[in-house]
């Protein structure tokens, strides 16, 4: 069992930055976990947004984040972040934290999910 709970949502002006938290705890195998970000907006399907192999720290993005976001991962606290740079009003969502065992950097189908955060870009 895998435990992720997520902090640092907000509410922000755009082209300003938020940097996401995920704390992860229970079975932390390093060696075969995927860990990433998917965000669900009002009335639209939730989509994938990054994710970062925990043994090596290969990360995969979404196009639509691909230079803005930064997803990271710190061994030392078994947290992984997303720093989010100019943001957009279109990013606005709630946030979802997920984590898969195995080396799937797409994320399909995630085993673990946090609660959420919600996220407000203001234009």
């Amino acid at each position: 069992q895998v435990e992720l709970v997520e902090s640092g949502g907000g509410l922000v002006q755009a082209g300003g930055s938020l940097r996401l938290s995920c704390a992860r705890s229970g079975r932390t195998s390093n060696s075969y976990s995927v860990v990433g970000w998917f965000r669900q907006a009002p009335g639209k399907e939730r989509e994938f947004v990054a994710a970062i192999r925990w043994s090596d720290g290969n990360a995969n993005y979404a196009d639509s984040v691909k230079g803005r976001f930064t997803i990271s991962r710190d061994n030392a606290k078994n947290t992984m972040y997303l720093q989010m740079n100019s943001l957009k009003p279109e990013d606005t969502a709630v946030y979802y934290c997920a984590a898969r065992l195995g080396s799937n950097l797409a994320l399909p189908k995630p085993d673990y999910w946090g609660q959420g955060t919600q996220v407000t870009v203001s234009s």
